[in-house]
């Protein structure tokens, strides 16, 4: 735990899970619920990295054939996490072409199971062993239970997991500026993509343009809200986290921080961030810390 603003706050660092993201959790829950016939088909995913490794993860450890389709534009790290575990790797233009379409068409050609990175069941279920895990962590430390867990949010699976591990917790989604069509959805009432020439952001996991109908109605019985983040924002949160936490945690990853840190989101008795990544590009990751 670290104080912000005079108030302890638990982290659930899924920075540090064994390929640096949460993503893990649910890809292996997918992928062990297989049956013998489907695992020699193997698998498909599309994902800008962290899903990716997680899939590739879960399938070399069941000796199944994966492959990922990645935008052309993603992380070095994440491509080349996602090979070394033994994945096939096909490349799209993020702006041109559809990463659902792409991966359907691969999984109906080899019949393959496709692997969505959070409109799945599966996924979300997977994804919820982390609120899970907060609440025993918690208790191993003598603590009670968290009144409310903020949670970097791209399509929402993560979010959506945890609002139902954690049925008396509050959610907070958080995201990028201009990426954020989960909060207005939310607010909406109704799901909302992302509009039209959305800005640059350094959240590559959190590029999505529509949440589904799966995640969004969970999120939204639960009565979650949604703040968004700056880029400055998820920088300052980066740099607190390496000096505070002495964690490396990427973009998407630092924006339950970064609303915090920012007076987004009041701090709390009893609250948890999670960080969801560690995922850094080296490079823009030491430009970021200099700072």
């Amino acid at each position: 735990m670290r104080e912000i603003r005079g108030v302890p706050i638990a982290f659930k660092a899924e920075s540090l899970q064994p390929i640096g993201a949460f993503k893990i959790r649910g890809a292996w829950h997918r992928l062990t619920a297989l049956d013998h016939n489907a695992r020699l088909r193997g698998v498909v995913a599309f994902s800008s990295g962290n899903h990716a490794q997680g899939v590739a993860w879960a399938a070399k450890r069941l000796g199944m054939p994966a492959v990922i389709v990645m935008p052309a534009d993603a992380p070095r790290a994440k491509v080349e996490g996602t090979l070394a575990l033994g994945a096939e790797v096909v490349s799209y233009d993020r702006q041109a072409q559809s990463r659902e379409q792409i991966a359907a068409q691969l999984a109906k050609a080899r019949g393959a199971t496709l692997v969505p990175s959070f409109d799945d069941a599966w996924i979300i279920e997977g994804q919820g062993s982390a609120g899970v895990e907060v609440a025993a962590q918690l208790a191993a430390m003598d603590q009670p239970e968290p009144s409310n867990v903020i949670i970097p949010c791209g399509g929402g699976g993560l979010a959506a997991g945890v609002a139902l591990a954690l049925p008396d917790a509050a959610i907070t989604v958080v995201e990028p500026e201009g990426w954020d069509d989960m909060r207005r959805s939310l607010e909406a009432s109704w799901i909302l993509p992302v509009e039209d020439a959305p800005p640059h952001t350094s959240c590559d996991a959190l590029m999505t343009k529509q949440v589904s109908p799966l995640t969004f109605d969970v999120l939204s019985r639960r009565d979650a809200t949604g703040v968004a983040v700056s880029e400055a924002e998820v920088a300052a949160a980066q740099r607190w986290a390496a000096e505070r936490l002495r964690l490396v945690v990427e973009p998407g990853g630092a924006v339950g921080l970064a609303a915090v840190l920012a007076g987004k989101v009041a701090p709390m008795p009893r609250m948890v961030v999670i960080l969801s990544g560690g995922n850094v590009d080296i490079d823009a990751y030491a430009r970021t810390i200099a700072r």
